[in-house]
């Protein structure tokens, strides 16, 4: 059942990756470089505002209004790039129940001076896979209070150890203590199956379902650069989506559901407004287009609504500052990194203070021109909500690149986890 995200797709012609936001849905039409497969073009862009109950907390509530709404975007996207039908598509899920981790196993071998095999590794990265699993099911069970399937949906290797030193293939190491670490990204079931019914009435081919966490550290973080790290924040409608990369490997993905939409609802319930006005109310703010005393009185009404985000933040990063210092540079993206208030309040020192850091935090955003190996020759990416929907891209562009041959070992352990 696994299988079928992780085997190597050929992936040509016009493709799609569909962004399915809280608050718009964002369809990019794209193709990738046929010869090297190391560059993607988005050659169209669609844009549709989603009604108020299509999500809710980031997971598809209304399965016919998020298909409404889908169609129209793909077809703006589709026209655009002067195309007529893209055949397969990518689609990002976020939520609170996606859950990513990093998971390490320490083996030791019994004849360090053996030569690693393909069984032997094999064997080592199903241990860390179905512990993956075991922990992962077991936290999602604790926050529901009952018993959930999940799926897996993206995995990657992060790290390889032999006695201490770091390696980017362990065949034919020598050695006695192996650490083999694999980030893995699952989703209940009931989500992905309701992408999986959107993209069948869409007549689309669905290649994978991506955790957009893992979506844009991905795409922002250098390729094998082992002094990579830093702290990702993407602010959506209706969630926000943290991503931490330690030592140049992503080390997990949090997700909580607080986003733009609960400032709007701010400004709706305290302005007496309705939720569309209010909403674009918000959006004149963050583009500082309201007045100087407007913008006084808003940056006041949203105070409070700022510092519960940041409580969910700092609620995150926690967990991942409990072995070791967190990331310095944080990098912010998505509709709801606009606020002014949101950095505002990311940058006060009180929080920080409580939370471990490797330095004087350094707060930016993220812009579509950080995302690695993908051009846009629309001149409609602009700003960074756009970056979600191009670190989708970035993603499939990696499911049609040869695979290295670790990771085609974790693909073919993955086929015996339960």
């Amino acid at each position: 059942m696994l299988t079928q995200i992780f085997q190597r797709h050929q992936l040509t012609g016009p493709l799609l990756a569909l962004d399915i936001g809280t608050e718009v849905i964002k369809a990019l039409v794209f193709d990738i470089d046929t010869d090297t497969s190391a560059r993607a073009v988005v050659r169209g862009v669609g844009r549709v505002q989603q009604a108020v109950g299509n999500m809710n907390s980031g997971a598809v509530s209304d399965i016919g209004g998020v298909i409404t709404a889908a169609r129209t975007a793909i077809a703006q996207a589709q026209e655009n790039a002067g195309v007529k039908k893209a055949q397969k598509a990518v689609i990002g899920i976020a939520g609170e129940l996606v859950k990513g981790t990093t998971t390490t196993v320490h083996y030791e071998r019994i004849n360090p001076s053996l030569k690693i095999t393909m069984a032997e590794l094999r064997a080592i990265i199903r241990k860390v896979q179905q512990k993956a699993y075991e922990r992962i099911r077991d936290q999602v069970e604790w926050e529901v209070g009952r018993a959930v399937d999940i799926k897996l949906i993206n995995a990657a290797i992060v790290d390889v150890r032999i006695d201490g030193y770091r390696v980017t293939n362990p065949l034919d190491f020598q050695g006695r203590n192996v650490s083999i670490s694999v980030f893995n990204a699952y989703a209940p079931i009931v989500h992905l199956g309701a992408l999986e019914e959107i993209a069948r009435t869409l007549e689309t081919d669905l290649v994978s379902v991506i955790a957009e966490p893992y979506a844009v550290a991905s795409a922002i973080a250098p390729e094998d650069a082992m002094d990579f790290s830093a702290i990702f924040i993407d602010i959506g409608g209706g969630t926000t989506d943290i991503a931490v990369v330690r030592g140049g490997g992503l080390e997990g993905t949090k997700m909580f559901a607080l986003g733009g939409r609960a400032f709007t609802k701010r400004i709706m319930r305290d302005m007496d407004m309705d939720f569309a006005t209010a909403e674009a109310l918000k959006i004149r703010y963050a583009r500082g287009e309201l007045s100087a005393d407007a913008a006084t009185q808003m940056e006041a009404l949203l105070a409070d609504d700022c510092r519960v985000w940041l409580d969910g933040v700092e609620l995150s990063l926690s967990e991942f500052a409990e072995s070791d210092p967190l990331p310095a540079h944080i990098y912010l993206c998505g509709g709801g990194s606009a606020l002014p208030g949101i950095s505002q309040v990311i940058m006060q020192s009180d929080w920080v203070q409580r939370l471990a850091f490797m330095g004087t935090p350094q707060v930016g955003f993220l812009q579509p021109q950080d995302v690695r190996r993908v051009e846009d020759a629309t001149g409609a990416l602009v700003d960074p909500q756009d970056v979600t929907p191009m670190g989708l891209v970035h993603v499939a562009m990696d499911l049609s690149r040869e695979e290295r041959a670790l990771t085609q070992i974790l693909h073919s352990a993955m086929e015996r986890v339960v």
